[in-house]
């Protein structure tokens, strides 16, 4: 078979995930061992990549990191066209073209998340050879079924909501669990069913404190003195969903520069003046029933140590694709997971796309058929 000699770089970028090592490994071992490919790493992302530092990856390099969390050519969140150098924030772009141009790559393949298939997308239309593998524990990236990392964070946090259990049921409480997803809550309703949570708050439904109090007080009366709610980060009351609603509306409709920058700090003051929600919660569900309440927030343990058998499962299956559509230069594109398979999705029908829980979902009835409150 002949091997071709194309050169190709690689990064992550955004928050680390299990699964990003073996992503890297499963492009870096198909693209070398079977394409006939040189491969680079750039260290810290999109930082990396704008800075020229790279490593070269060969065999030897990417043996032993499979079952390795985190990812070993270091990340960051830097936007291109927006990047702090020192004091000044700086379009990138060009000087990216032009090291990718000077290191000879015939691609590029970027690792991440939602904000990386902007990023992604960017590079494309600026004229680089683009590949992205979907990698995030929100699980959150549009036209794929699921990304690598997911899978691992949706362990972690049932079985942490399991031991959780055993705490609420000995002091009577209730246990108000806090995990990540700040627009999509596919992992607290994953791990909220899987779980056993009695009471699940998601973005995607903007619950009432009457509603989740109301649940708790119907567990007492059926005498159970305990309740466990898992709640989103971003999941929030009535009151507060309307607030973000018209500060986001108000961003959408400023046209000049001006009144859109105005626009984005007023939501950022909107989102900041939410956080704690979880503390809030607690405290006004303790007033309500009269039970104690404590919050458990998993925060970055969600997301770390070693991968799961599925996330290295996957991670290699679309790094391997990844590498076959390298070595067919097509570029431009999501390698997303379909089914069984790994299908090229058009960077465009990705990149700004958010897949949230659809009202209808399969996970979210079967919640509802076991009893669980939602909080509507």
């Amino acid at each position: 078979m002949a091997k071709s000699q194309k050169r190709v770089g690689i990064l992550t970028a955004g928050g680390d995930s299990p699964g990003l090592n073996a992503a890297i490994r499963g492009f870096g071992k198909a693209a070398i061992g079977h394409h006939g490919m040189e491969l680079i790493g750039f260290r810290d992302g999109i930082r990396g990549l704008a800075e020229n530092r790279f490593i070269d990856l060969d065999s030897q390099a990417l043996s032993g990191i499979l079952t390795i969390g985190g990812t070993i050519l270091g990340t960051s969140r830097d936007k291109p066209h927006k990047m702090r150098i020192g004091d000044e924030v700086v379009d990138m772009v060009p000087t990216i073209l032009e090291n990718c141009e000077k290191d000879g790559l015939d691609g590029l393949v970027c690792i991440g998340g939602g904000g990386t298939a902007k990023t992604a997308n960017r590079l494309s239309k600026a004229g680089l050879n683009i590949l992205h593998l979907p990698k995030t524990i929100d699980n959150d990236i549009a036209h794929t079924d699921t990304s690598f990392g997911f899978s691992t964070a949706l362990g972690i946090a049932t079985e942490a909501i399991d031991r959780l259990h055993s705490t609420a049921h000995s002091h009577h409480r209730i246990i108000v669990v806090e995990l990540m997803g700040h627009k999509a809550g596919w992992l607290t309703l994953g791990a909220g069913i899987a779980g056993g949570a009695d009471i699940i708050l998601l973005p995607e439904i903007p619950y009432s404190l009457e509603s989740v109090a109301d649940s708790i007080r119907h567990r007492a009366a059926a005498g159970h003195s305990f309740s466990v709610v898992a709640i989103a980060e971003g999941a929030r009351d009535h009151h507060d969903s309307r607030e973000l609603a018209a500060a986001e509306a108000l961003v959408k409709s400023a046209t000049d520069p001006e009144a859109k920058q105005a626009a984005k700090a007023h939501r950022a003051s909107v989102l900041a003046s939410h956080r704690g929600n979880a503390f809030k919660l607690a405290e006004a569900l303790e007033t309500a029933t009269g039970l104690e309440s404590r919050v458990t927030i998993l925060g970055y343990v969600q997301r770390g140590g070693t991968p799961d058998a599925q996330d290295r499962l996957l991670g290699t299956l679309l790094g391997g694709a990844g590498a076959d559509l390298a070595a067919r230069g097509e570029y431009g594109v999501t390698v997303a997971s379909q089914g069984q398979a790994a299908v090229p999705v058009p960077l465009d029908e990705v990149a700004g796309h958010l897949k949230t829980v659809p009202l209808d979902h399969p996970w979210l009835l079967a919640a509802r058929h076991v009893g669980t409150g939602m909080g509507d």
